[in-house]
C-alpha cells in the first residue's frame, strides 16, 4: 500500500482526498478524530479525591486531549450507551 504524501497547504491536502482512491493508501496510523462543534453553554463543578483526577489526566494525555474533553468524552459517551442499550 502506497503511504500518504506530505502537504504543504490545507488545499493540496484537499485536492488530493477530492482525487485519490484511498482504498490504495496505508490508513492504518490514522486515528479517528471527532470535531466539537456545538457550543458549550453550561458549565460542571465537581470535587474529586487526587488519585482520580490524576488517572484522568493521564488518559487524557495518552490520547492527546485536554482533560476536560475526556471527562466529557465519557460522559457523552456513557449516556448515548444508556439511550440505546
Amino acid at each position: 500500500m502506497k503511504s500518504i504524501p506530505s502537504f504543504s497547504s490545507d488545499e493540496a491536502a484537499e485536492d488530493f482526498v477530492a482525487t485519490a482512491d484511498l482504498s490504495e493508501y496505508d490508513l492504518s496510523r490514522f486515528k479517528p478524530m471527532r470535531f466539537e462543534l456545538e457550543p458549550k453553554s453550561a458549565s460542571l463543578n465537581m470535587r474529586l479525591p487526587a488519585a482520580l483526577l490524576d488517572a484522568i489526566k493521564a488518559r487524557a494525555k495518552a490520547r492527546g486531549i485536554p482533560y476536560t474533553r475526556y471527562v466529557r468524552m465519557l460522559l457523552e459517551s456513557d449516556v448515548m450507551r444508556r439511550k440505546h442499550p
